[in-house]
């Protein structure tokens, strides 16, 4: 299913210039809600924390999970899960991580720990998130999510207090460490710390989750730009802290061998090499032919060139205001 914008050609070509230039966590999407103002970000996750202990939120919240496992089943009908077994009988909390590539692929996620019998899986999802309106912004704000924000109090404190609340009652908490959604985006990209850093800290294992996709030759029904895409959930083995290890190096530990993981499905899944050239295979069921070498690399100077002509002109307008004062 996709979301949003049916003309995803700036996406592909901003995720085409991100990896040429080795930004593999960068933003990618072009018409996410944008809040400029570190408060403004702040008082989202904030005003959403006080809403989440309101009566009228636990209604909300029991009518979204009805809703979204129905809804789950409907858009996960024609998905395969492997590895089930391997989760099935953890008793404690976890963090569960997955490539990102899609609005409602964590329902994917969602719907293969609960048919390994685990019935509640929290998700992590960035503040602008809370600001989207819509059905999707409805259930982002009801659903099971935790809000989170590049603020270091918040981060500090506040955050790592509901992780490790939700995680002692023995729930898991899906967490994307790639960050940023990179649509239909085939590779594992880098996964940054902090999931990692949760569950050595709350000494719970890590689920590393793969999905692979599937491009059917079957054109999507309301996008003629891609092909209808099945997805196959490969859950991998977890990974558990090791109890002669510090946090510090449990983290780490626990993250390398997350990525091993992914980056081994996916080159045994898709038969390429992690590192290998860009190419049409990189976007699931794009049926538009992605840019080459050359048209990339004069993307990049075309926005490098529009960055110094803005720089240059906010120059000058900065020392017209200053002469004229």
């Amino acid at each position: 299913m996709i979301l949003g914008d049916p003309d995803k050609r700036p996406v592909i070509d901003n995720i085409q210039i991100n990896y040429a230039e080795g930004r593999l966590n960068d933003k990618v999407e072009v018409n996410d809600p944008v809040v400029t103002s570190k408060k403004s970000r702040v008082d989202i996750v904030e005003r959403h924390l006080r809403y989440m202990r309101t009566t009228r939120y636990a209604v909300k919240n029991l009518l979204a999970r009805q809703f979204v496992t129905v809804f789950e089943e409907w858009i996960n009908r024609h998905t395969t899960y492997v590895g089930l077994e391997k989760v099935r009988n953890i008793s404690t909390g976890a963090i569960v991580t997955s490539n990102h590539f899609n609005q409602l692929e964590n329902m994917t996620v969602f719907t293969a720990m609960r048919k390994a019998g685990h019935r509640r899986t929290y998700a992590v999802s960035e503040e602008t998130n809370f600001d989207m309106s819509g059905i999707i912004g409805f259930f982002l704000r009801n659903f099971d999510t935790i809000p989170i924000t590049k603020d270091h109090h918040y981060l500090a404190t506040e955050f790592p207090a509901i992780i490790d609340q939700l995680l002692a009652k023995g729930r898991f908490i899906l967490i994307y460490p790639e960050e940023q959604m990179w649509f239909n985006y085939r590779r594992p990209r880098p996964e940054k710390h902090g999931a990692f850093d949760f569950a050595a800290a709350a000494n719970v294992p890590v689920i590393p989750c793969f999905v692979e996709m599937v491009d059917t030759g079957k054109p999507e029904p309301h996008n003629e730009q891609f092909n209808i895409v099945h997805y196959v959930m490969h859950v991998l083995d977890p990974i558990y802290p090791d109890p002669k290890l510090s946090i510090t190096e449990n983290s780490k530990r626990m993250r390398a061998l997350d990525h091993q993981q992914k980056v081994e499905a996916y080159e045994s899944i898709y038969g390429r090499a992690i590192d290998a050239p860009f190419s049409q295979q990189d976007i699931a069921g794009y049926r538009l032919p992605v840019k080459t070498e050359a048209q990339v690399r004069a993307m990049i100077d075309q926005r490098k060139h529009a960055v110094a002509a803005a720089e240059s002109e906010a120059r000058e307008d900065t020392g017209a205001d200053s002469d004229s004062k």
